[in-house]
């Protein structure tokens, strides 16, 4: 079931946390919501919080931005984040962007309920 924005499909919970998985293009149009719901999920939720890329063909400086924004949100939650299955696009953007270092990223959804 998804929530009202289907750029994100319902949390699913597992013993340490929570799975987010995030589909389309994320860009400047998009990101306003994206940013809505990864706040409130962060805000509601405890534990890990990974976020599943798999489905996310594209992202501008402004997805980089609201992911940014919520490593912040999590580390004052006290959660841990952590980015799962990106494409070669998107890993791309972080290893330009140089955030490999400032995010938890793992390439299967597996090594992302193990970490953190």
């Amino acid at each position: 079931m998804a929530t009202e924005d289907p750029m994100i499909d319902e949390p699913v919970i597992f013993e340490r946390g929570e799975i987010v998985t995030v589909h389309g293009e994320i860009d400047y149009a998009k990101t306003p919501a994206l940013r809505q719901q990864l706040l409130k999920i962060t805000r509601a939720g405890s534990g890990v919080l990974v976020l599943d890329l798999h489905d996310v063909a594209y992202m501008d400086s402004s997805g980089l931005a609201t992911l940014v924004e919520t490593l912040q949100a999590c580390r004052k939650a006290d959660r841990a984040l952590i980015l799962c299955c990106l494409s070669e696009k998107v890993n791309g953007i972080f290893e330009i962007a140089r955030l490999g270092s400032v995010f938890t990223v793992v390439k299967t959804l597996e090594e992302a309920k193990q970490a953190g």
